[in-house]
């Protein structure tokens, strides 16, 4: 009886190991790589969500919500440069796992936190000269690197990422300034282009007149100069 028992265990055990290795997702390193790269995107997805409730419920401080914000999305960031081949398409990424995660989508796509992009006033914080210094230095670095021939998705994006943000932060813009607008076009049209990609001659140039169309405007509702040295009318 203890041999049939100990023979019994042994069966049901070579069984479960064949179910679990049928059941499994990968077969290699780099798959499991990969499923683990999916389940970080996921759950910061989620989390963003999560987040994003919590602090239109009131339940999360703007202080905490604005770090923690900040955090998750520089880690969806950093997550992106690792699965553009695998997922090129956050939003398909999305639909194929059910993520009703519209907050988080939309946070993902403004690319910075809500305390951020609706100015919400915090004391403490940089003067408006600092931040608007920061922004002409972004734009100039976006301008540069054109000019420079560097057309890649992976030497662009992040330029006009953070340039977006320095416009975020400067409070002297309007919520609606529409120079921001085309930029935010571009941004989204580098994401769905993997990190080799880059702009043709048409996209490059057309890409650097928009920036310094921007450019101008910021200037103009700051009551400077343009890039052609010209005084606002």
């Amino acid at each position: 009886a203890a041999f049939l028992t100990a023979r019994s265990m042994r069966h049901k055990y070579a069984v479960g190991r064949r179910a679990a290795s049928a059941n499994k997702l990968w077969c290699n390193k780099n798959e499991r790589r990969q499923y683990d790269d999916f389940a970080n995107l996921y759950s910061i997805i989620k989390m963003i969500d999560k987040l994003e409730k919590a602090y239109v419920n009131s339940t999360v401080a703007s202080a905490a919500y604005d770090a923690s914000c900040a955090e998750l999305i520089a880690k969806y960031k950093t997550l992106r440069t690792v699965t553009e081949d695998s997922v090129p398409n956050v939003q398909h990424f999305m639909a194929i796992y059910m993520m009703r995660c519209t907050s988080a989508r939309h946070r993902l796509q403004v690319g910075v936190p809500a305390t951020v992009e609706h100015r919400v006033e915090r004391s403490g914080k940089r003067t408006s000269a600092v931040s608007v210094a920061e922004c002409v230095h972004h734009y100039i670095g976006a301008m540069d690197t054109l000019k420079l021939n560097m057309f890649a998705k992976d030497q662009l994006a992040p330029c006009l990422s953070d340039l977006l943000l320095s416009i975020y932060k400067v409070p002297q813009l309007p919520a609606e300034f529409i120079g921001k607008t085309s930029l935010q076009i571009w941004r989204d049209r580098l994401e769905r282009m993997r990190a080799s990609d880059e702009l043709n001659a048409d996209e490059s140039r057309q890409l650097l007149y928009d920036i310094e169309l921007s450019y101008n405007q910021f200037m103009q509702l700051l009551g400077g100069h343009d890039i052609f040295g010209q005084e606002p009318s």
